[in-house]
């Protein structure tokens, strides 16, 4: 079999090995009489061919001789995955076989099988590959491939189920966002593209976060609380769910995947801050951090009441009175309180932080400023 194989590929020729070592019934006979174990191969007729339709590739044809006579059980006699899949086809009436095109050399062997069982072929439909952005089958090199790891990751069920339906199939009039009851009514095998799809992360996150905004204020907070919760290590106390019921709305317009919810909320959650240290290296060494922050704790500590307008008012005046744009006065701040660049509405966090709170960070990072 070796030789064989390596004579069909010196000669440019498919591997298949066509059944020329067959024995006679008797040497087999005698070969088991001697202890001798093999495995049990399929005959396949020759000259001939297997035609079958696809209902996505259209008409297909499988030349006999491009077809080897397959292994169905091993010399354990375990039977192979042609085999197993074959006779469930049959004894459960199957009636459609939907898969992968990785598996359309397989058809021919399975329908020779199926028929030598006396049953009738299923109709077979081979759908396209998923590919990575850089055109290779998609692999876990490319990121995820488990389901259960995208939900881990934040993404909604809806979303995902959208994104994967619309790889290799469309819905029409070039929509995206689609309910799955809408897409049970539109969808047909005979509409899928025979062409390999790329499976894009970046429009995935877009599609999630379209799906995030579409959720109710009540749904995205117990959707999004597990995550917050993770983050945390801890559960959420009575007070701390109110708070997080609050300022959820102002999170859900931003994200697009829960699994942001957790560190962009930490800052109210725990009192103890780390410092993200890209974002420090970058805002909290230009020469206005300083005054930014000290400016800030000493005009909130004046306010009352605590509420978004009155902090906004005092904030935005201090930009104006030291000539300080938004990004140069505010962002500083937001480091200070939040412990990133990248949090909820700077003035709606505060009011949820409290101002002991904003106060003794404020003081905090002052001081190692002015250390």
């Amino acid at each position: 079999m070796d030789a064989f194989r390596k004579a069909a590929q010196s000669a440019g020729k498919p591997p298949a090995y066509d059944g020329r070592y067959r024995l006679s019934d008797d040497e087999i006979a005698l070969r088991l009489e001697g202890g001798e174990v093999a495995p049990i191969r399929f005959a396949v007729g020759r000259p001939g061919s297997t035609v079958f339709a696809d209902i996505i590739r259209g008409d297909m044809a499988f030349d006999h001789g491009q077809v080897d006579d397959f292994v169905i059980l091993r010399s354990d006699r375990s039977p192979t995955y042609h085999l197993a899949s074959t006779v469930d086809d049959v004894d459960f009436d199957i009636s459609h076989v939907v898969r992968g095109e990785d598996l359309l050399s397989s058809t021919p062997k399975h329908i020779l099988l199926t028929t030598a069982m006396g049953a009738e072929p299923p109709t077979y439909a081979h759908l396209p590959l998923l590919m990575g952005p850089d055109g290779s089958k998609l692999s876990k090199r490319h990121g995820h491939t488990a389901v259960n790891a995208y939900r881990k990751a934040g993404y909604l069920p809806e979303a995902l189920l959208n994104y994967l339906a619309i790889l290799s199939w469309s819905p029409g009039d070039d929509e995206e966002i689609v309910l799955m009851s809408e897409m049970a009514m539109r969808f047909r095998l005979e509409d899928v593209s025979r062409n390999p799809a790329v499976f894009d992360v970046a429009k995935l996150e877009w599609m999630n976060g379209v799906y995030i905004r579409e959720l109710s204020a009540s749904d995205f907070v117990r959707r999004s609380s597990e995550f917050v919760e993770a983050d945390l290590g801890r559960q959420l106390t009575s007070d701390e769910q109110q708070t997080f019921s609050a300022i959820a709305p102002l999170v859900q317009e931003r994200a697009k995947t829960l699994a942001e919810v957790g560190p962009q909320l930490r800052f109210l959650f725990s009192d103890e801050i780390e410092y993200d240290e890209d974002a420090w290296q970058k805002i909290m060494t230009k020469p206005e951090a300083a005054l930014a922050v000290g400016e800030a704790a000493t005009r909130l500590a004046s306010i009352d009441p605590w509420a978004t307008e009155s902090i906004e008012t005092s904030l935005r005046t201090m930009l104006d009175e030291h000539e300080l744009s938004a990004r140069k006065g505010l962002q500083p701040i937001r480091v200070a309180v939040c412990g990133s660049a990248v949090s909820p509405p700077l003035f709606e966090s505060l009011e949820a932080l409290g101002q002991d709170r904003t106060l003794v960070r404020l003081a905090d990072v002052n001081a190692r400023l002015s250390g």
